[in-house]
């Protein structure tokens, strides 16, 4: 076999390597250090801001009252911002009914508990309106007060008959403190029938 020789002139030529537009690698780059330049400095804020608000810190609560002017001349209300904290040795007692029904709420209680008071039908948890006298007296005879503090602060410490532990969250310990618990353990006890 004979290999023909091909002449070069007669091959068609092959173009050279296209030059880029300088001025589009110079946008990308810039695109890029731009992106770069906002992204880090938006990260760093973002873990700023979840880092500092989620230190939780001391909770105080000041209600507000507002009271109708005594005399005949003045129709206009005065308003009186009070603060009060009430600690009771017996376990609970002494909180505000009232604001104890604006826990309940806040706190999804409704979800799980049924409560004629909060108007709640849930039947995860026990029925709030019976069970808490008859589980207390179950319980080593507990005082009422002490029990629904302990059944809220740590409640896998007694568990109904009928439900299963765990089911309650174990984080209210630490959410809801001081006169909100007080108020809760009040707003309960004003609602539960033997």
């Amino acid at each position: 076999m004979l290999r023909r020789a091909t002449r070069l002139d007669s091959l068609t030529p092959v173009p050279g390597p296209k030059r880029r537009n300088p001025w589009t690698s110079t946008g990308e780059v810039l695109i890029w250090v731009l992106f770069a330049a906002l992204l880090f400095p938006a990260g760093f804020a973002g873990w700023a801001v979840g880092h500092y608000t989620s230190l939780g810190g001391s909770k105080s609560s000041v209600r507000t009252v507002t009271v109708a002017g005594g005399s005949s001349t003045s129709s206009t209300p005065s308003t009186t911002s009070t603060s009060a904290t009430t600690t009771s040795s017996s376990g609970g007692g002494g909180g505000d009914a009232t604001a104890g029904k604006a826990v309940f709420a806040s706190n999804g209680c409704a979800t799980c508990h049924t409560f004629q008071p909060a108007g709640s039908t849930g039947t995860l948890g026990p029925n709030l309106d019976t069970a808490p006298k008859s589980d207390a007296k179950a319980d080593k005879n507990m005082a009422l007060a002490a029990f629904v503090k302990e059944s809220i602060v740590n409640p896998d410490a007694y568990i109904a008959k009928g439900f299963n532990k765990g089911l309650m969250p174990k984080t209210f310990g630490s959410s809801i403190k001081g006169a909100d618990l007080n108020d809760l353990v009040a707003f309960i006890l004003s609602g539960a029938k033997s």
